[in-house]
């Protein structure tokens, strides 16, 4: 049994790391690597071989593939198994004609919440190093003093910061910008956030609602056009005073909520950051922009979609040891056996 992981230049996290490596071949199975896997996330080839990798020039035929987000223009065997972070909300076409070519599609975004799943969770493995990183990037961006400072020069206010959504990456960014000093608020149309937000230290924006916006999952949800229209009237009002307002609001299979509006944006004190980092799926800010930095007016927007991938070589311990976990409950005695329903869940199509 063959596994292999894609090269994909646009990405520099790493599905398989040297660590892993060992747990494979610990597992029965033969890792065959291309060339240069892990240059992008800090792994050189010599740590792969060192754990009993093969390295080769080109990617390898296997019987599995392991990738963060792949180049689908690699030709894969037919009847392997791909697995990866796949966006079928933004590629449903090229995973149809994958899957017709016989190829076995594993969706990691669709890993079911559940306890038996939390070690293969790659999306809050990342969604913790992005919510991290998108922090630093808003407070670089920003130019200004974070904490209070009192000197005999006189005090400096502590930045205000506003987090739009209070799931793993938004809980991350409020811990990370309160041991930097911020005034910190945070929204999201859960209940149950509220406590997990003042848990944290940072003040939660509530906007009255007589129906929970949780899903059975533990995921947001699409709210009616009421609670919208007073959602937007309330972060309307708070907005305007704030220097920097991450957000991070999703809503699975759907395009992300647009929460700031232009009108906003323009309300924003001059020097502020928007830190959009919904921009996969559409964005939260009307304004924002796939992987560009925005001005309009006085205010900066950021819409990176690699956070994570800024922090590559930790986001790739995680993520492979996410992967390493699911891959070792599909193998069962030197075969693939997918019928278990962590697996089953993840099938594309099924």
């Amino acid at each position: 049994m063959k596994i292999s992981a894609i090269l994909n230049n646009q990405e520099k996290r790493v599905a398989i790391t040297p660590e892993t490596t060992k747990k494979y071949v610990d597992l029965g199975l033969k890792v065959i690597l291309p060339h240069n896997i892990g240059v992008g996330a800090g792994f050189g080839d010599e740590e792969y071989s060192a754990a009993g990798a093969v390295i080769e020039k080109e990617l390898p035929e296997a019987d599995l593939y392991v990738c963060v987000k792949p180049s689908f223009e690699v030709k894969l065997k037919s009847g392997s198994y791909l697995i990866a972070m796949l966006s079928p909300f933004k590629n449903q076409k090229i995973l149809e004609k994958m899957a017709a070519e016989g190829i076995n599609l594993c969706v990691l975004e669709k890993i079911p919440r559940i306890t038996r799943a939390q070690s293969m969770d790659v999306l809050s493995s990342q969604a913790n190093i992005a919510g991290y990183r998108a922090v630093l990037e808003g407070f670089y961006e920003y130019r200004r003093v974070v904490p209070l400072m009192m000197t005999a020069a006189g005090t400096v206010r502590p930045a205000r910061v506003l987090i739009l959504g209070a799931g793993v990456a938004g809980l991350q960014a409020i811990a990370t910008a309160k041991r930097l000093g911020a005034m910190v608020s945070a929204f999201d149309v859960r209940a149950a956030a509220k406590e997990q937000v003042e848990s944290l230290g940072a003040a939660f924006i509530e906007v009255e609602n007589s129906v929970d916006g949780e899903t059975a999952g533990g995921y947001a949800k699409e709210m009616d056009a009421d609670y919208q229209k007073r959602q937007s009237e309330k972060l309307a009002q708070i907005i305007s005073k704030v220097d920097v307002a991450i957000t991070t609001a999703q809503i699975p299979g759907k395009a992300a909520p647009k929460l700031i509006t232009g009108e906003m944006v323009k309300s924003m004190p001059n020097g502020s950051v928007i830190v959009d980092m919904s921009m996969e799926t559409g964005g939260n800010c009307e304004m924002s922009k796939e992987n560009e930095v925005v001005r309009v007016g006085g205010v900066s927007i950021i819409g990176y979609t690699d956070f994570a991938a800024r922090a590559a070589y930790d986001s790739s311990q995680l993520f492979a040891r996410n992967v390493y976990n699911f891959v070792s409950l599909m193998i069962k005695d030197g075969k693939i056996d997918p019928s278990d329903e962590i697996i089953q869940a993840t099938l594309f199509g099924a």
